[in-house]
């Protein structure tokens, strides 16, 4: 018996020593908890909150929330967040997946120790090939928003059309995106021909 014991420990200190162990645990439990435990969410466009509150693992050396750790917590949150309006599951039912191909983040006030927040998950709209979310981490001490994150996820297998398609069963047209995201989509796409133009490609790469 303190043979397997020691074993298990030595496998637990491994596993979180040499992997990213609580992000491999977090998602999976997330994504559990939003099929399992929580209410189907059928408007693909409302807003969903997932809490959270700042751990001393999380503090860089000014004593505030690393900005890795918002991009972490936004991809929990995001994971929640699509399990929940069906996105994945139809996904999976389709056969495709989906990739995160870009993301861009606005700090705009530091999140302190122990601070609780709410990470606010919305589906902004879709083009031919990928969703387009935004996440704003609000500081539950005041109402702030003190993070503004925006992601492409890139749908691999299907479109984005067709996923709307087999859970609306009807077609539905995306709503417009906002101009600043426009601006940025444009920049990804002029971003990805200059490094085409940079490597000697002739065109953009698909998953780009």
């Amino acid at each position: 018996m303190p043979v397997l014991l020691v074993a298990l420990l030595a496998l637990a200190l491994a596993f979180f020593a040499l992997l990213d162990g609580w992000y491999l645990v977090r998602v999976p439990c997330a994504v559990l908890r939003a099929r399992l435990l929580q209410p189907r969410v059928r408007d693909l466009l409302a807003e969903q909150r997932f809490p959270g509150r700042v751990l001393p693992s999380d503090l860089d050396l000014l004593l505030h929330m690393n900005n890795a750790r918002y991009l972490r917590e936004a991809d929990v949150a995001r994971a929640a967040h699509l399990t929940r309006c069906g996105v994945l599951g139809a996904l999976r039912e389709l056969g495709a997946h989906t990739v995160l191909a870009a993301s861009c983040a606005r700090y705009r006030r530091s999140l302190r120790l122990l601070e609780p927040f709410d990470v606010r998950t919305r589906l902004l709209g879709w083009d031919d090939r990928a969703f387009y979310l935004e996440a704003r981490f609000v500081s539950l001490r005041d109402d702030f928003v003190c993070a503004l994150l925006r992601f492409r996820q890139h749908v691999l297998g299907t479109s984005p059309e067709r996923v709307v398609l087999h859970l609306c069963k009807r077609k539905v047209e995306s709503p417009e995106l906002p101009e600043d995201l426009q601006h940025w989509i444009t920049y990804n796409m002029a971003s990805s021909q200059l490094l085409c133009a940079e490597s000697g490609l002739r065109k953009v790469n698909k998953d780009e």
